[in-house]
Order: structure tokens, then C-alpha cells, then sequence
């Protein structure tokens, strides 16, 4: 009767420990998709010039998720627009930016899967009535705490 007990006992713990186990594995999976944080990735300059560092800096609070991209402008000036639209379905990342220059309105558009720290994707605009696309990796950035998510998932 003790060996049973002591049975019943070990595979408890057992059970247990692999539900644990299985649940922490769960939940560091779910956050290696989480889109928050700072994201940075460079694309060539203009006309040979030197390349242009790209900062997106990402938060989620219940589910939603807001964020700014800072690129240099005309004159290597460092401008920042709020990103619009944006949202994470199956880990792909979107997101809408929109600037004004001279009366006109440009938007580009953003979509790229969440691996980890990297997130690998395109980015489509729209030239001369033509619409066009770009490549687009950027790697999450470690020099700074990556803000909390709030999600209540």
C-alpha cells in the first residue's frame, strides 16, 4: 500500500512539473512575438549617400499597439510620425505611416513577421501612380528595456 501511495505521489509531481513546464515553455513563446520594444534597421541612401538608421519604437496595452518611426529627412533632419493602423495577427506585425509633404499625403505600408528579435517583412508605397515594394529586416534593440506589455491574454 506504501509503494502505491508513494506512486501516486511521484506521478503527481510529475504531472505537475510537466504542466509547468509546458505553461512557462507557452508563455515564452507567446512573448517572443510580442512586437514591443525598439526596432531598428538601416536602407541605402539617396543618390549613394550613406545609409539611414530606422528606430520604430513599439508599446502594447490591452491589445493594442501604438508606436513612433524616426527616420532622418531631407537634410539628414531626424523626423518622427506616429505609426496608425497598427496591429499583430498570427505574429505578422502592421502597420500603417503616413506623412504630409506640400499638400500631399503619402502612406507607407508595413507588414513583417515577429521571430524572436527579428522581424522580416515588406514595405509598400506607392511612386508616380505605381505601386512599389522594399524589403525591410529589422532587429529588436537591446540597449534599452524593451517597454512591458500590458496584454491581458
Amino acid at each position: 500500500m506504501k509503494q502505491m501511495n508513494s506512486a501516486k505521489v511521484l506521478f503527481a509531481k510529475l504531472t505537475v512539473g510537466a504542466l509547468l513546464l509546458a505553461t512557462a515553455a507557452a508563455y515564452a513563446g507567446a512573448n517572443t512575438s510580442s512586437p514591443a520594444g525598439t526596432w531598428i534597421w538601416t536602407t541605402p541612401g539617396r543618390n549613394g549617400g550613406p545609409d539611414r538608421t530606422n528606430t520604430l519604437t513599439l508599446k502594447v496595452e490591452n491589445s493594442n499597439v501604438t508606436g513612433k518611426i524616426s527616420a532622418p529627412g531631407r537634410g539628414g533632419r531626424q523626423t518622427s510620425t506616429d505609426i496608425s493602423d497598427a496591429k499583430v495577427t498570427d505574429g505578422t506585425l502592421t502597420f500603417n505611416v503616413v506623412r504630409e509633404r506640400n499638400g500631399n499625403s503619402m502612406t507607407n505600408k508595413f507588414s513583417g513577421k515577429i521571430e524572436g528579435d527579428t522581424i522580416t517583412g515588406k514595405m509598400e508605397f506607392t511612386r508616380n501612380g505605381d505601386t512599389q515594394s522594399r524589403d525591410w529586416t529589422a532587429t529588436r534593440s537591446t540597449a534599452a528595456a524593451a517597454p512591458a506589455s500590458s496584454d491581458s491574454k
